[in-house]
């Protein structure tokens, strides 16, 4: 099997919620770098980045607290000690 077949289906395998913030967090993240790039305004180019980059950051945090979350629902009902 090769690099791109094994990358596809691990891709295939996360659930819907996980891609979609994967997607957002690389075109947030993407348009942060071409914002970077752009020939703007200095001020411009601050504010726009510094926005695309909290939202790509918020995004990360929130798919973490959505990790942890998980994991811990797992946890307690392997252990059945649901709250």
């Amino acid at each position: 099997m090769n690099t791109r077949t094994k990358f596809t289906q691990s891709i295939k395998q996360l659930d819907i919620e996980t891609r979609v913030q994967y997607g957002l967090m690389f075109l947030f993240g993407a348009l942060c770098l071409v914002a970077a790039a752009a020939p703007l305004d200095l001020l411009i180019k601050v504010a726009v980045v510094s926005t695309l980059f909290g939202l790509t950051a918020g995004i990360w945090i929130a798919h973490l607290v959505q990790i942890v979350q998980r994991a811990a629902d797992r946890n307690g009902a392997a252990t059945g000690t649901d709250q």
